[in-house]
């Protein structure tokens, strides 16, 4: 809880006030882990550790590993776009109060990056995807020479994010370092299956039919990983809007290889995708609507999908009944 001496009242005021004490609002996150230290000091070693996780593949993540020994907070729930995620005054406040913030890196949260490196001074503040050897991850050229960070769909790399979590509990939480080590050894034996049941699925569709059109470029690793051909509307980042010309573009290419179904995002608009389907049925050719993918965010609480592993076993089943039914419609 935030005490109220460190808010600043702005409303009726003249206009250099209120200038003033936006200023001063802004300042003042600050110092709230300074505000909160005594109480967190407190509970530090006694009970659970409090973590903070910024989307809900890494909480998910961080539940496995930590098991009773810790409680998760996400601060993005299903349907929410980190790439356009800004940090509320709520978040803050439970930011400050963690133990331990956990996030993807790589520019995924990109909007939150001050708050986040204002916490790294107070709080231990670490992106998971720190552990991965940079050879490992794509550079998309149009990504201004920056890394994709959708590093989890690609499980044998995510495999790297859980081990770093792992490592940073231990580090924080020493008396239960037995338990975050046996809790991640299921865990990442688990992952290792979930790699193999993806590569089976994949392998049911014939591998020159293994062409990925979705909402924006999320899933390259996938791509790499499982034999996909991706193709994405917007980029890698879904900050930039897709215009006339790139809906056209990729209506063309559906067209030319004749790609039986594309697929929907659940945390990306389908305004854009259904105006591709519009584009290639003016062409004279039907391209369906194959079903939801999980990209950027997970399901709902209490459901296969919003777990990690049921979103990447949704995602593959999703694609493989979709191109393989469709598939056996189109016309050579």
């Amino acid at each position: 809880m935030i005490d109220h001496s460190c808010r600043v009242r702005t409303a009726h005021q003249p206009l250099i006030m209120r200038i003033l004490g936006i200023f001063l609002i802004i300042a003042s996150t600050a110092f709230l882990p300074s505000c909160e230290q005594q109480d967190k000091s407190k509970k530090r070693g006694v009970g659970q550790l409090n973590i903070v996780a910024t989307i809900g593949m890494i909480a998910d993540i961080t539940k496995a590993v930590g098991d009773d020994h810790i409680k998760v907070t996400a601060l993005m729930g299903p349907g929410i776009d980190p790439h356009l995620y800004k940090a509320t005054a709520g978040d803050v406040s439970r930011l400050s109060g963690a133990d331990v913030i956990f996030y993807n890196g790589l520019h995924l949260e990109a909007k939150m990056a001050e708050v986040l490196q204002r916490m790294s001074g107070q709080t231990i503040t670490v992106a998971v995807t720190d552990g991965i050897d940079r050879s490992m991850l794509l550079t998309p050229p149009e990504f201004e020479g920056a890394y994709d960070p959708h590093v989890w769909f690609d499980v044998k790399l995510w495999k790297k994010a859980v081990e770093n979590i792992r490592d940073t509990l231990i580090e924080a939480d020493a008396k239960h370092a037995e338990s975050y080590r046996r809790n991640s050894e299921v865990y990442l034996a688990k992952l290792d299956e979930l790699h193999e049941y993806v590569k089976t699925q994949a392998e049911r569709i014939p591998e020159n039919q293994r062409v990925l059109v979705t909402a924006h470029d999320a899933f390259n690793y996938f791509g790499r990983a499982y034999g996909f051909q991706v193709r994405g509307l917007q980029g890698i980042s879904t900050v930039a809007e897709a215009g006339t010309a790139d809906i056209q573009e990729l209506a063309k290419f559906i067209v030319q290889r004749r790609i039986p179904a594309m697929f929907v995002e659940t945390s990306v608009s389908s305004r854009n995708i259904e105006a591709v389907q519009a584009a290639v049925k003016s062409r004279g050719f039907d391209v369906e609507i194959g079903g939801k993918l999980f990209s950027d965010a997970m399901g709902d609480p209490g459901t296969p999908e919003g777990t990690y592993i049921g979103m990447v076993r949704h995602n593959i089943d999703t694609i493989v009944k979709s191109l393989v039914r469709s598939n056996k419609h189109v016309k050579k």
